[in-house]
This record gives structure tokens, C-alpha cells and sequence, in this order.
């Protein structure tokens, strides 16, 4: 039985221009209205998660930082998992060595994290991962941005504490993804759903993939497993 909903944000519920998808915001309103607890899940910062659950219209709980990060409802402090000290290093080591090639990595957001780094794709993740090699972080292809988290961090390690916190099994989640950072929380849940333009490694490990994209496929997703969403939304329009 499924009582909750766990969605990751970007290329989920929004297209590759980050654009959120209208339907899958009415989609996630119709569901807290009947109390249906759901969760966002990013690789973006916890003050950027506060306010699109507020415009949104969640509850405030959220996992950030891919997993480093996560808080349960508005007004609460978030719990940070990760160390961030690790990702700080290897950062150092990284820019050293693109400095020497005259590149200057992108920071996103640097002074509002708390447990990992993030910078602009405008590097092969595959070098990244090689200059890395033998440091404890995990290089994450995002889609939108490449992150150094401290091993053993991930989506899932968090979702596991939070659903811990909020007293919902992880078994009673349906979690959607598109990336293999999600690969985690979609193991750890009742149902784990890819999105159509999900990355295949995802496709591969998910109980079931979407016929449509993004935040089409996420409605798809919600309406197969909690019809009333679908009812509903058709009453709204």
C-alpha cells in the first residue's frame, strides 16, 4: 500500500530548461489536500527547496544536496548528513588542476550548501572522476550540474531518515526519478518510477517507466498509483 510520494525536482517535474510543469504542481496540490505526505527531492540547496515547497504548496519537507541535506516541515532546521569538508578538498584539488589548464570551474550556490559542491558542466565528468580517482567523494552527473558528495552519501541514505522521521515506511513511498542520483531512493521505495527522458541506468533499476516525459510522467506515475489525483485534477481544470 502506498501512502506518500517522493519526487526528485529537476527533469522530474520540470523540462530541460528547468521549466516546472503546471499539471504535475496540480497534481502535487491535490494530493496534499487529501494528505497525501510528499517529499522533493534535489541536488539544489535547502533555501532553494524551502521556497518551492512553499510555492508548490507541500508541507516543507524536502532532501537537498542530493542526499546530504534533508528537513521536515517548514520552520525546522534542516539535518545535514553530509560532510562537507571532504567535497571542500577535492574541489581544491580539481580547481588546481583545471587552473593549469587555464579553465575556471562555475560554482553553484557555494555559500549556501552544507554538505557537498556543485559547478557547471563545462567540463567532461569523466576526467573529473579520473583527477578524483583516489579521493573519498562521488562525482554525480546531475544533468544540470556536477556535484562532489562524500561517499556514502546519496538521496536514499536520506530519504531513509526522513521517512523515518515523518513515521511513513520507505515501503509505502512511490518515488519518481530521471537520474542515476536517484537510483538510491528509488531502491528504497514501495514503487520506484523513471520518467521517459530518465537516464537508462534508471530505467534499468526502476519498477516501472513512464510512456511521457518529465512532469507529464510524473502525473502518469501519480495517477496510475493514487487515482483520486488524476479525478481531481480533471475537477480543477
Amino acid at each position: 500500500m502506498l501512502s506518500a510520494v517522493l519526487t526528485d525536482v529537476d527533469g522530474t517535474i520540470t523540462d530541460h530548461r528547468r521549466r516546472i510543469n503546471t499539471r504535475a504542481i496540480d497534481t502535487i496540490r491535490v494530493l496534499v489536500d487529501h494528505g497525501i505526505e510528499v517529499v522533493l527531492a534535489s541536488g539544489n540547496t535547502a533555501c532553494f527547496m524551502d521556497a518551492v515547497c512553499r510555492m508548490v504548496g507541500t508541507s516543507g519537507n524536502f532532501i537537498a544536496e542530493n542526499g546530504g541535506v534533508y528537513r521536515i516541515g517548514f520552520g525546522n532546521e534542516p539535518v545535514i548528513l553530509g560532510n562537507q569538508s571532504v567535497s571542500l578538498a577535492a574541489l581544491e584539488i580539481l580547481e588546481n588542476y583545471y587552473r593549469e589548464k587555464g579553465i575556471t570551474l562555475e560554482r553553484y550556490s557555494f555559500n549556501y550548501r552544507f554538505a557537498d559542491v556543485a559547478f557547471a558542466k563545462t567540463v567532461p565528468t569523466e576526467e573529473v572522476r579520473e583527477v578524483l580517482k583516489d579521493y573519498p567523494v562521488r562525482v554525480l552527473d546531475t544533468g544540470f550540474a556536477l556535484h562532489l558528495q562524500e561517499e556514502g552519501m546519496n538521496k536514499g541514505v536520506a530519504f531513509l531518515a526522513l521517512a523515518k522521521d515523518l513515521g511513513i515506511p520507505a515501503s509505502e513511498f512511490l518515488a519518481v526519478g530521471d537520474a542515476m542520483n536517484d537510483a538510491e531512493m528509488l531502491f528504497h521505495a514501495g514503487v520506484g518510477v523513471a520518467v521517459a527522458n530518465a537516464q537508462q541506468g534508471l530505467k534499468n533499476a526502476a519498477t516501472m517507466v513512464t510512456d511521457k516525459k518529465n512532469g507529464e510522467g510524473f502525473v502518469e506515475a501519480v495517477e496510475r498509483f493514487f487515482p483520486i489525483s488524476g479525478k481531481d485534477s480533471d475537477q480543477r481544470q
